[in-house]
Protein backbone atom coordinates (compact mmCIF):
# COMPACT_ATOMS: atom_id res chain seq x y z
CA UNK A 1 0.00 0.00 0.00
CA UNK A 2 1.31 3.44 -0.98
CA UNK A 3 1.90 5.70 1.98
CA UNK A 4 -0.10 8.93 1.85
CA UNK A 5 0.98 11.80 4.07
CA UNK A 6 -2.19 13.44 5.34
CA UNK A 7 -2.53 16.54 7.49
CA UNK A 8 -5.78 17.25 9.29
CA UNK A 9 -6.03 20.96 10.07
CA UNK A 10 -8.56 22.48 12.47
CA UNK A 11 -8.74 26.30 12.72
CA UNK A 12 -9.93 27.45 16.16
CA UNK A 13 -10.75 30.63 18.02
CA UNK A 14 -12.44 30.32 21.41
CA UNK A 15 -13.87 26.85 20.81
CA UNK A 16 -13.59 25.43 24.33
CA UNK A 17 -17.21 24.24 24.21
CA UNK A 18 -16.69 22.21 21.03
CA UNK A 19 -13.07 21.24 20.42
CA UNK A 20 -12.91 18.25 22.78
CA UNK A 21 -15.62 16.12 21.06
CA UNK A 22 -14.21 17.04 17.64
CA UNK A 23 -10.74 15.80 18.56
CA UNK A 24 -12.07 12.66 20.23
CA UNK A 25 -14.13 11.86 17.11
CA UNK A 26 -11.11 12.26 14.83
CA UNK A 27 -8.62 10.50 17.08
CA UNK A 28 -10.75 7.62 18.23
CA UNK A 29 -12.82 6.54 15.22
CA UNK A 30 -10.61 6.90 12.19
CA UNK A 31 -7.64 4.61 11.39
CA UNK A 32 -6.22 7.05 8.86
CA UNK A 33 -6.34 10.06 11.18
CA UNK A 34 -4.48 7.97 13.76
CA UNK A 35 -1.61 7.77 11.25
CA UNK A 36 -1.88 11.41 10.17
CA UNK A 37 -0.72 14.65 11.67
CA UNK A 38 -3.58 16.56 13.29
CA UNK A 39 -2.91 20.27 13.67
CA UNK A 40 -5.05 22.69 15.67
CA UNK A 41 -4.24 26.17 14.38
CA UNK A 42 -5.43 28.53 17.08
CA UNK A 43 -6.04 32.18 16.29
CA UNK A 44 -5.51 33.51 19.80
CA UNK A 45 -8.20 31.93 21.96
CA UNK A 46 -8.83 33.61 25.29
CA UNK A 47 -10.79 30.70 26.72
CA UNK A 48 -9.47 27.22 27.57
CA UNK A 49 -9.28 25.94 23.97
CA UNK A 50 -5.49 25.64 23.98
CA UNK A 51 -5.41 23.98 27.39
CA UNK A 52 -7.88 21.35 26.22
CA UNK A 53 -5.88 20.64 23.05
CA UNK A 54 -2.62 20.33 24.98
CA UNK A 55 -4.16 17.96 27.51
CA UNK A 56 -5.41 15.68 24.75
CA UNK A 57 -2.08 15.94 22.89
CA UNK A 58 -0.34 14.43 25.93
CA UNK A 59 -1.93 11.09 24.98
CA UNK A 60 -1.77 11.55 21.20
CA UNK A 61 1.68 12.38 19.80
CA UNK A 62 0.24 13.03 16.32
CA UNK A 63 -1.78 15.99 17.66
CA UNK A 64 -0.12 19.42 17.58
CA UNK A 65 -1.17 22.89 18.67
CA UNK A 66 0.15 25.77 16.57
CA UNK A 67 -0.35 29.51 16.91
CA UNK A 68 -2.10 31.19 13.97
CA UNK A 69 -0.97 34.83 14.00
CA UNK A 70 -3.37 35.70 11.19
CA UNK A 71 -6.32 34.59 13.38
CA UNK A 72 -8.69 33.83 10.46
CA UNK A 73 -9.54 30.45 8.96
CA UNK A 74 -7.86 31.45 5.70
CA UNK A 75 -4.63 32.25 7.52
CA UNK A 76 -4.83 28.95 9.38
CA UNK A 77 -5.18 26.95 6.17
CA UNK A 78 -2.31 28.83 4.56
CA UNK A 79 0.00 27.52 7.26
CA UNK A 80 -0.01 24.38 5.09
CA UNK A 81 2.08 26.33 2.57
CA UNK A 82 5.05 26.61 4.92
CA UNK A 83 8.13 24.40 4.44
CA UNK A 84 7.22 22.47 7.58
CA UNK A 85 4.41 20.70 5.72
CA UNK A 86 5.91 20.44 2.24
CA UNK A 87 6.09 16.63 2.41
CA UNK A 88 2.33 16.20 2.78
CA UNK A 89 0.17 15.21 -0.18
CA UNK A 90 -3.34 15.74 1.16
CA UNK A 91 -4.96 18.07 3.67
CA UNK A 92 -8.29 17.55 5.38
CA UNK A 93 -9.93 20.64 6.83
CA UNK A 94 -12.12 20.13 9.88
CA UNK A 95 -14.08 22.69 11.87
CA UNK A 96 -14.54 22.95 15.61
CA UNK A 97 -18.26 23.66 15.22
CA UNK A 98 -19.00 20.27 13.69
CA UNK A 99 -19.79 16.67 14.55
CA UNK A 100 -17.74 14.15 12.57
CA UNK A 101 -18.78 10.59 11.73
CA UNK A 102 -16.45 7.60 12.24
CA UNK A 103 -13.92 7.27 9.43
CA UNK A 104 -14.38 10.84 8.17
CA UNK A 105 -10.73 11.40 7.24
CA UNK A 106 -10.32 7.99 5.63
CA UNK A 107 -13.57 8.37 3.66
CA UNK A 108 -12.79 11.83 2.28
CA UNK A 109 -9.28 10.80 1.25
CA UNK A 110 -10.69 7.69 -0.45
CA UNK A 111 -13.23 9.82 -2.34
CA UNK A 112 -10.44 12.13 -3.47
CA UNK A 113 -8.71 9.20 -5.18
CA UNK A 114 -11.85 7.43 -6.38
CA UNK A 115 -13.06 10.46 -8.33
CA UNK A 116 -9.62 11.78 -9.35
CA UNK A 117 -10.40 15.34 -8.26
CA UNK A 118 -8.48 18.15 -6.63
CA UNK A 119 -10.98 18.62 -3.83
CA UNK A 120 -13.74 16.69 -2.07
CA UNK A 121 -16.51 18.61 -0.34
CA UNK A 122 -19.17 17.15 1.93
CA UNK A 123 -22.75 17.70 3.02
CA UNK A 124 -23.59 19.59 6.20
CA UNK A 125 -26.63 18.84 8.33
CA UNK A 126 -27.50 21.43 10.96
CA UNK A 127 -27.86 19.81 14.39
CA UNK A 128 -28.46 21.36 17.79
CA UNK A 129 -25.77 19.34 19.57
CA UNK A 130 -25.48 18.89 23.33
CA UNK A 131 -26.77 21.40 25.89
CA UNK A 132 -28.48 23.47 23.21
CA UNK A 133 -30.81 26.29 24.15
CA UNK A 134 -34.09 26.92 22.42
CA UNK A 135 -32.60 29.40 19.95
CA UNK A 136 -30.02 26.95 18.64
CA UNK A 137 -32.54 24.10 18.51
CA UNK A 138 -34.96 26.18 16.47
CA UNK A 139 -32.21 27.49 14.23
CA UNK A 140 -31.02 23.94 13.52
CA UNK A 141 -34.51 23.05 12.27
CA UNK A 142 -34.56 25.80 9.65
CA UNK A 143 -30.92 26.41 8.72
CA UNK A 144 -30.83 23.88 5.87
CA UNK A 145 -34.31 24.61 4.50
CA UNK A 146 -35.02 26.44 1.25
CA UNK A 147 -35.69 29.59 3.22
CA UNK A 148 -32.52 29.14 5.24
CA UNK A 149 -29.93 27.92 2.72
CA UNK A 150 -31.65 28.65 -0.58
CA UNK A 151 -31.22 25.11 -1.87
CA UNK A 152 -27.42 25.03 -1.66
CA UNK A 153 -26.44 21.42 -2.59
CA UNK A 154 -24.09 20.90 0.35
CA UNK A 155 -26.59 22.14 2.95
CA UNK A 156 -28.69 19.09 3.73
CA UNK A 157 -28.65 17.84 0.13
CA UNK A 158 -28.69 14.21 -0.94
CA UNK A 159 -27.11 14.21 -4.42
CA UNK A 160 -23.42 13.58 -5.12
CA UNK A 161 -21.68 15.00 -8.17
CA UNK A 162 -19.31 17.60 -9.54
CA UNK A 163 -19.96 21.06 -8.10
CA UNK A 164 -18.43 24.52 -8.14
CA UNK A 165 -18.46 24.84 -4.35
CA UNK A 166 -19.20 22.95 -1.14
CA UNK A 167 -18.12 22.53 2.46
CA UNK A 168 -14.37 21.95 2.32
CA UNK A 169 -13.01 18.59 3.42
CA UNK A 170 -10.08 17.01 1.51
CA UNK A 171 -7.59 18.85 -0.72
CA UNK A 172 -4.74 17.81 -2.96
CA UNK A 173 -1.97 19.99 -1.69
CA UNK A 174 -0.18 20.24 -5.03
CA UNK A 175 -3.15 22.20 -6.39
CA UNK A 176 -3.52 24.18 -3.14
CA UNK A 177 0.14 25.19 -3.29
CA UNK A 178 0.04 26.03 -6.99
CA UNK A 179 -2.88 28.42 -6.40
CA UNK A 180 -1.26 30.04 -3.37
CA UNK A 181 -3.81 28.67 -0.93
CA UNK A 182 -6.67 30.76 0.37
CA UNK A 183 -6.88 34.51 -0.14
CA UNK A 184 -6.22 35.63 3.42
CA UNK A 185 -7.82 39.03 2.84
CA UNK A 186 -11.17 37.20 3.09
CA UNK A 187 -12.70 36.88 6.56
CA UNK A 188 -15.55 34.78 5.12
CA UNK A 189 -16.31 32.99 1.85
CA UNK A 190 -12.61 32.21 1.51
CA UNK A 191 -13.54 28.62 0.64
CA UNK A 192 -15.84 29.63 -2.23
CA UNK A 193 -13.26 32.08 -3.53
CA UNK A 194 -10.65 29.31 -3.56
CA UNK A 195 -13.07 26.99 -5.33
CA UNK A 196 -13.56 29.59 -8.06
CA UNK A 197 -9.80 29.72 -8.70
CA UNK A 198 -9.60 25.93 -8.56
CA UNK A 199 -12.29 25.56 -11.23
CA UNK A 200 -10.73 28.32 -13.35
CA UNK A 201 -7.43 26.40 -13.25
CA UNK A 202 -9.11 23.36 -14.79
CA UNK A 203 -9.56 21.25 -11.65
CA UNK A 204 -12.71 19.47 -10.46
CA UNK A 205 -14.55 19.35 -7.14
CA UNK A 206 -16.62 16.35 -6.01
CA UNK A 207 -19.50 16.66 -3.56
CA UNK A 208 -19.71 13.40 -1.61
CA UNK A 209 -23.21 13.53 -0.16
CA UNK A 210 -22.72 10.13 1.47
CA UNK A 211 -20.13 11.72 3.78
CA UNK A 212 -22.12 13.94 6.10
CA UNK A 213 -21.13 16.07 9.05
CA UNK A 214 -23.30 17.67 11.69
CA UNK A 215 -22.95 21.44 11.86
CA UNK A 216 -23.70 23.22 15.15
CA UNK A 217 -25.31 26.65 14.52
CA UNK A 218 -24.85 29.78 16.59
CA UNK A 219 -26.29 30.07 20.09
CA UNK A 220 -27.51 33.66 20.01
CA UNK A 221 -29.20 36.12 17.64
CA UNK A 222 -26.14 38.37 17.86
CA UNK A 223 -23.78 35.56 16.90
CA UNK A 224 -26.04 34.59 14.00
CA UNK A 225 -26.18 38.19 12.76
CA UNK A 226 -22.40 38.57 12.81
CA UNK A 227 -21.94 35.25 11.02
CA UNK A 228 -24.33 36.02 8.16
CA UNK A 229 -23.19 39.61 7.81
CA UNK A 230 -19.67 38.28 7.21
CA UNK A 231 -21.05 35.70 4.78
CA UNK A 232 -22.69 38.46 2.74
CA UNK A 233 -19.54 40.56 2.72
CA UNK A 234 -17.46 37.58 1.67
CA UNK A 235 -19.76 36.67 -1.22
CA UNK A 236 -19.66 40.26 -2.47
CA UNK A 237 -15.86 40.24 -2.34
CA UNK A 238 -15.78 36.99 -4.34
CA UNK A 239 -18.13 38.40 -6.97
CA UNK A 240 -16.09 41.58 -7.30
CA UNK A 241 -12.73 39.83 -7.41
CA UNK A 242 -13.76 37.36 -10.11
CA UNK A 243 -16.29 39.61 -11.87
CA UNK A 244 -19.07 37.07 -11.55
CA UNK A 245 -22.76 37.49 -10.88
CA UNK A 246 -24.20 36.06 -7.69
CA UNK A 247 -26.64 33.21 -8.09
CA UNK A 248 -30.35 33.94 -7.97
CA UNK A 249 -30.73 32.35 -4.52
CA UNK A 250 -27.95 34.60 -3.26
CA UNK A 251 -29.70 37.72 -4.53
CA UNK A 252 -32.97 37.01 -2.72
CA UNK A 253 -31.74 38.43 0.64
CA UNK A 254 -30.44 41.52 -1.17
CA UNK A 255 -33.78 42.05 -2.90
CA UNK A 256 -35.52 41.58 0.45
CA UNK A 257 -33.38 44.29 2.07
CA UNK A 258 -34.07 46.61 -0.86
CA UNK A 259 -37.83 46.02 -0.60
CA UNK A 260 -37.77 46.67 3.14
CA UNK A 261 -35.93 49.96 2.61
CA UNK A 262 -38.38 51.02 -0.09
CA UNK A 263 -41.32 50.01 2.11
CA UNK A 264 -40.08 52.14 5.00
CA UNK A 265 -39.45 55.06 2.65
CA UNK A 266 -42.96 55.11 1.18
CA UNK A 267 -44.85 54.19 4.36
CA UNK A 268 -45.48 57.83 5.39
CA UNK A 269 -47.19 58.43 2.05
CA UNK A 270 -49.04 55.21 1.22
CA UNK A 271 -50.27 52.02 2.86
CA UNK A 272 -48.46 50.10 0.11
CA UNK A 273 -45.48 50.35 2.41
CA UNK A 274 -47.09 47.60 4.50
CA UNK A 275 -47.35 45.12 1.62
CA UNK A 276 -43.89 43.56 1.60
CA UNK A 277 -43.22 43.63 5.38
CA UNK A 278 -46.61 42.00 6.01
CA UNK A 279 -46.20 39.37 3.27
CA UNK A 280 -42.67 38.57 4.45
CA UNK A 281 -43.74 38.33 8.10
CA UNK A 282 -46.57 35.96 7.21
CA UNK A 283 -44.15 33.79 5.21
CA UNK A 284 -41.74 33.46 8.11
CA UNK A 285 -44.52 32.95 10.64
CA UNK A 286 -46.03 30.20 8.49
CA UNK A 287 -42.66 28.45 8.22
CA UNK A 288 -42.08 28.72 11.97
CA UNK A 289 -45.52 27.39 12.95
CA UNK A 290 -45.11 24.52 10.47
CA UNK A 291 -41.75 23.55 11.98
CA UNK A 292 -43.03 23.83 15.53
CA UNK A 293 -45.97 21.56 14.68
CA UNK A 294 -43.90 19.09 12.65
CA UNK A 295 -41.26 18.63 15.35
CA UNK A 296 -43.63 19.08 18.29
CA UNK A 297 -41.51 21.79 19.90
CA UNK A 298 -42.18 25.45 20.62
CA UNK A 299 -38.53 26.09 19.75
CA UNK A 300 -39.55 25.75 16.11
CA UNK A 301 -41.07 29.23 16.43
CA UNK A 302 -37.49 30.54 16.64
CA UNK A 303 -37.35 29.96 12.88
CA UNK A 304 -39.17 33.25 12.24
CA UNK A 305 -36.70 35.63 13.93
CA UNK A 306 -33.75 33.43 12.91
CA UNK A 307 -34.66 33.63 9.24
CA UNK A 308 -35.26 37.36 9.51
CA UNK A 309 -31.77 37.79 10.97
CA UNK A 310 -30.14 35.57 8.35
CA UNK A 311 -31.79 37.32 5.40
CA UNK A 312 -31.25 40.89 6.64
CA UNK A 313 -27.67 40.30 7.79
CA UNK A 314 -26.62 38.53 4.58
CA UNK A 315 -28.27 41.15 2.37
CA UNK A 316 -26.81 44.11 4.26
CA UNK A 317 -23.42 42.42 4.40
CA UNK A 318 -23.48 41.89 0.65
CA UNK A 319 -24.34 45.54 0.01
CA UNK A 320 -21.63 46.64 2.43
CA UNK A 321 -19.17 44.37 0.62
CA UNK A 322 -20.05 45.97 -2.71
CA UNK A 323 -19.44 49.43 -1.28
CA UNK A 324 -16.07 48.38 0.17
CA UNK A 325 -14.95 46.90 -3.13
CA UNK A 326 -12.70 43.90 -3.73
CA UNK A 327 -9.96 43.49 -1.09
CA UNK A 328 -6.32 43.36 -2.26
CA UNK A 329 -5.46 39.74 -2.98
CA UNK A 330 -3.24 38.01 -0.44
CA UNK A 331 -2.62 34.39 -1.32
CA UNK A 332 0.26 32.36 -0.01
CA UNK A 333 0.35 34.15 3.32
CA UNK A 334 -0.85 33.51 6.84
CA UNK A 335 -1.29 37.21 7.59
Amino acid sequence: MVKIDVIVLIPTLNEANHIRPVLHALLGNDPLSDRSMIVVADGGSTDTTCDIVQSIAADHPNLRLLHNPGRTQAAAMNMLLTPEFEGADIAVRCDAHAIYPPGFVADTVAALSAHNVASVVVTMDAVAGHNAGCFRRGLALVADSRLGAGGSPHRGGAASGYVDHGHHAAFRLNAFRALGGYDSSFVANEDAEYDRRLINAGHRIWLASDIRIGYIPRDTPRGLWRQYYRYGQGRAATCLKHRIRPKLRQMIPVVHVFLMIVSLAILPFTLLGFVWPLAYSLLLLGAAVSLAWQHRTACGLVAAPALAIMHAAWGLGFLRGLLKGAPPERTGTTQ
